[in-house]
Protein backbone atom coordinates (compact mmCIF):
# COMPACT_ATOMS: atom_id res chain seq x y z
CA UNK A 1 0.00 0.00 0.00
CA UNK A 2 1.16 3.60 -0.95
CA UNK A 3 1.40 6.32 1.15
CA UNK A 4 0.35 9.93 -0.32
CA UNK A 5 1.23 12.82 2.08
CA UNK A 6 -0.08 16.09 1.02
CA UNK A 7 2.31 18.74 2.61
CA UNK A 8 0.65 22.11 2.94
CA UNK A 9 -1.10 24.72 5.32
CA UNK A 10 -4.32 24.10 3.27
CA UNK A 11 -4.74 26.53 0.70
CA UNK A 12 -6.34 26.11 -2.79
CA UNK A 13 -3.64 24.63 -4.42
CA UNK A 14 -3.19 22.08 -2.12
CA UNK A 15 -6.61 20.95 -1.98
CA UNK A 16 -6.04 20.44 -5.76
CA UNK A 17 -3.16 18.61 -5.48
CA UNK A 18 -4.77 16.18 -2.61
CA UNK A 19 -8.10 15.30 -4.98
CA UNK A 20 -5.39 14.68 -7.91
CA UNK A 21 -3.64 12.80 -6.47
CA UNK A 22 -6.59 10.55 -5.16
CA UNK A 23 -7.97 10.39 -8.79
CA UNK A 24 -4.88 9.47 -9.89
CA UNK A 25 -4.63 6.65 -7.25
CA UNK A 26 -8.45 5.40 -8.25
CA UNK A 27 -7.25 5.37 -11.81
CA UNK A 28 -4.79 3.08 -11.10
CA UNK A 29 -6.60 0.71 -9.11
CA UNK A 30 -3.82 0.93 -6.07
CA UNK A 31 -4.20 0.36 -2.65
CA UNK A 32 -3.35 4.10 -1.14
CA UNK A 33 -3.73 5.79 2.06
CA UNK A 34 -4.09 9.59 1.61
CA UNK A 35 -2.31 11.73 4.70
CA UNK A 36 -2.63 15.80 4.83
CA UNK A 37 0.36 17.21 6.89
CA UNK A 38 -0.18 20.60 7.74
CA UNK A 39 2.05 21.24 10.84
CA UNK A 40 4.71 23.45 9.86
CA UNK A 41 7.58 21.90 11.60
CA UNK A 42 6.78 18.32 9.70
CA UNK A 43 6.78 19.90 6.42
CA UNK A 44 10.07 21.95 7.11
CA UNK A 45 11.86 18.59 9.02
CA UNK A 46 10.59 16.87 5.23
CA UNK A 47 12.85 18.94 3.48
CA UNK A 48 10.06 21.13 1.67
CA UNK A 49 10.61 24.93 1.75
CA UNK A 50 7.38 25.56 -0.51
CA UNK A 51 4.04 23.88 -0.94
CA UNK A 52 2.13 22.36 -1.69
CA UNK A 53 4.26 19.41 -1.97
CA UNK A 54 3.74 15.60 -2.65
CA UNK A 55 5.17 12.51 -0.79
CA UNK A 56 5.25 8.95 -1.76
CA UNK A 57 6.22 6.84 0.96
CA UNK A 58 7.44 9.62 3.23
CA UNK A 59 9.87 10.71 0.22
CA UNK A 60 9.24 14.11 -1.47
CA UNK A 61 8.78 13.76 -5.01
CA UNK A 62 7.53 17.47 -5.67
CA UNK A 63 6.71 20.87 -4.26
CA UNK A 64 5.97 24.24 -4.61
CA UNK A 65 3.88 22.72 -8.15
CA UNK A 66 1.06 20.75 -9.01
CA UNK A 67 1.87 17.88 -11.46
CA UNK A 68 -0.06 16.80 -13.72
CA UNK A 69 -2.62 13.73 -13.21
CA UNK A 70 -0.41 11.86 -16.12
CA UNK A 71 2.97 12.87 -14.14
CA UNK A 72 1.22 11.61 -10.78
CA UNK A 73 -0.19 8.68 -12.17
CA UNK A 74 3.38 7.62 -13.62
CA UNK A 75 4.66 8.42 -9.83
CA UNK A 76 2.52 6.51 -8.12
CA UNK A 77 2.55 3.37 -10.59
CA UNK A 78 6.65 2.65 -9.62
Amino acid sequence: MKKIQILGMGCQKCENLYAQAEEAAKELGIEYEMEKINDINKITDMGVMATPALAIDGEVKFSARIPTKEVLKEILSR
